[in-house]
């Protein structure tokens, strides 16, 4: 069995850090005017909101400008990270984590739209091992462009089969997130979907863009287990 994770506001709570920190570096790179008026995060891959980023502000989207905001986010989010009462691990996942990663039966995984760099800052902000994960499709592992977070879900899957040489039946593998995105990706590909209500998504509305189990939090470890292994 297959557990995907995202991170922002299903694992962590890092009070904006990632959003502050991209305006930040905006505007170390093209001056104090830049911002992030318009542009959706949640939910949404790094790649696509550097993107749109750069669009508002009237920057070209080349492949140097990528770089060197990616480069220069870095940066600032390990400063935003390291003031206190910043990050912290949402209700209910450190217990959850523990004990998922004690079952044989079960692969632990992240599937996110952080780029890998700035999501293990996170994690680790948060007090969350990242170890616990033995893989992870990040939010610039799509090998189709546009992105999309749908096509995160087979490079996850791709990667249980590197793991364990067996394919991972896609009723058996689960996505855990906080947005219609990550309902979404798991709907498009067979697979069950956990929607928790810790983000900007309501319970309701998890239940109605049709997540397999929606739950307010992480809390009541072993109601999930029993549903994951269910």
């Amino acid at each position: 069995m297959l557990i995907l994770f995202d991170i922002d506001l299903t694992l962590t709570n890092t009070s904006g850090a990632g959003m502050k920190a991209l305006v930040d570096a905006g505007r170390e790179l093209f001056g104090p005017a830049f911002h992030a008026e318009g542009v959706d995060f949640a939910g949404r891959l790094d790649p696509l909101i550097i993107d749109d980023l750069l669009a508002v502000n009237e920057q070209e989207a080349t492949p140097h400008n990528r770089a060197r905001l990616r480069a220069t986010y870095r940066g600032y989010l390990s400063r935003r990270l390291a003031a206190p009462g910043t990050a912290q691990a949402l209700p209910g996942v450190l217990d959850l984590i523990r004990v998922l990663r004690t079952r044989e039966t079960q692969t632990l995984g992240l599937l996110t739209g952080n780029f890998e760099e700035t999501g293990r800052m996170k994690l680790q902000a948060a007090g969350i091992d990242a170890g616990a994960f033995t893989l992870a499709a990040w939010g610039d592992h799509s090998p189709i462009t546009p992105p999309r977070r749908d096509h995160l879900v087979p490079v996850a899957m791709e990667r249980y089969f590197e793991q364990h040489g067996r394919r991972a039946d896609p009723a058996r593998v689960t996505v855990i997130g906080d947005t219609p995105h990550d309902v979404a990706c798991a709907r498009a590909h067979g697979c069950r979907s956990i929607g928790v209500a810790t983000g900007r998504t309501s319970l309701d509305e998890l239940k109605a863009c049709g997540a397999s189990l929606a739950v307010r939090d992480l809390t009541g470890t072993q109601m999930l287990v029993s549903w994951l292994e269910g």
